[in-house]
């Protein structure tokens, strides 16, 4: 089979190699979408997030569909805790901390013809989803679980802070949760992506280095937003969440920054009695993005603006990068 390696920053090259064979509890799953994620950009730009950085050739994609042998077409859940530790007996396996993640450390991903892969962590699609919809579950479940964790409620007013995939998203999951309100900012040089957040209803704001914290006040009314999803990762998207929000009310981090450290503005966020809410990951989300999509309540469709084949992975990631589109897919 065939499989793309991420050897170092910028550096992704296609392999020819065995084909896994499944353990037990496993099934082997031919790959037929894999999305590229914000978080495999810092690792093909940076060659790391945070602390952790590549130390072999890895294969990346953890936003994954495929078929199985006895053909059925389901998505793939791209983590592994333990299920035993306290934290997730307690519900949280997205906080294991020897949770295992496809595309990282020791554990190939999904940008490879064949993997093999735990059965309970295989979601069969129903009729009408396609694999690259399948793939687009992992960052709806993340957006799920965003809303979640701000508490959006029926009449509120919620903010999207980085219209990528993921801001985008988060949109719809929060509309579809009753938010009355909706605004979203990008950058002035990423027009497409404000069109994107417009064209799901939100009112969109060009980010201005935090400036945009005063229109979006004046626009939504009232003392500001109820909630603010900040899914950039840089800090002038969090400085413009926290001043566009509420006093009392929420800012939930999604953004995955490039720095080690994020800081907010002690006398806003302190003065208005804030909640900051960090988002790993996701948890316990498939089903409800699943019914989500069948539903008809979510696009999966309009996020995809680019496909590639397995043998122009290198390209993908460069296309990514350029973040001239939404969603970048590779097709194995």
């Amino acid at each position: 089979m065939r499989a793309a390696r991420l050897h170092g920053p910028r550096d992704v090259r296609v392999h020819d190699e065995d084909r896994p064979a499944a353990g037990p509890g496993e099934a082997l799953v031919r790959v037929e979408a894999v999305g590229l994620c914000g978080s495999d950009l810092h690792w093909y730009e940076e060659g790391g997030i945070g602390s952790n950085r590549i130390t072999r050739p890895i294969v990346p994609g953890h936003e994954m569909a495929g078929r199985t042998e006895d053909g059925r077409l389901v998505a793939v859940e791209p983590a592994i805790p333990c299920g035993q530790c306290p934290l997730c007996l307690e519900g949280h396996p997205n906080l294991c901390p020897t949770i295992r993640f496809s595309g990282q450390g020791d554990l190939d991903g999904s940008m490879r013809e064949w993997m093999a892969w735990p059965s309970h962590g295989l979601f069969p699609l129903p009729e009408g989803l396609t694999a690259t919809d399948g793939a687009m579950l992992e960052p709806l479940g993340v957006a799920i679980h965003t809303v979640d964790l701000a508490h959006v409620r029926p009449g509120s007013s919620v903010g999207v802070f980085g219209s990528g995939p993921i801001g985008l998203f988060c949109l719809q999951v929060a509309k579809a949760a009753g938010a009355a309100r909706l605004v979203a900012t990008d950058l002035a040089s990423r027009p497409h992506r404000l069109e994107a957040a417009g064209a799901l209803g939100a009112g969109a704001f060009p980010a201005e280095e935090g400036r945009e914290a005063k229109a979006i006040r004046e626009a939504v009314g009232g003392y500001g937003l109820d909630v603010a999803i900040e899914a950039a990762g840089v800090q002038a998207a969090v400085d413009a969440a926290v001043e566009s929000v509420r006093p009392g009310g929420r800012v939930v981090l999604a953004g995955i920054p490039c720095e080690e450290r994020t800081s907010v503005r002690v006398s806003s966020a302190r003065r208005k009695g804030l909640t900051i809410v960090f988002v790993r990951r996701m948890k316990h989300t498939y089903p409800r993005a699943i019914a989500l999509a069948t539903a008809g309540r979510v696009d999966l469709r309009s996020m995809v603006s680019h496909r590639f084949t397995l043998a122009e992975a290198a390209r993908a990631f460069e296309v990514a990068a350029l973040r001239e589109g939404v969603k970048v897919v590779v097709c194995p």
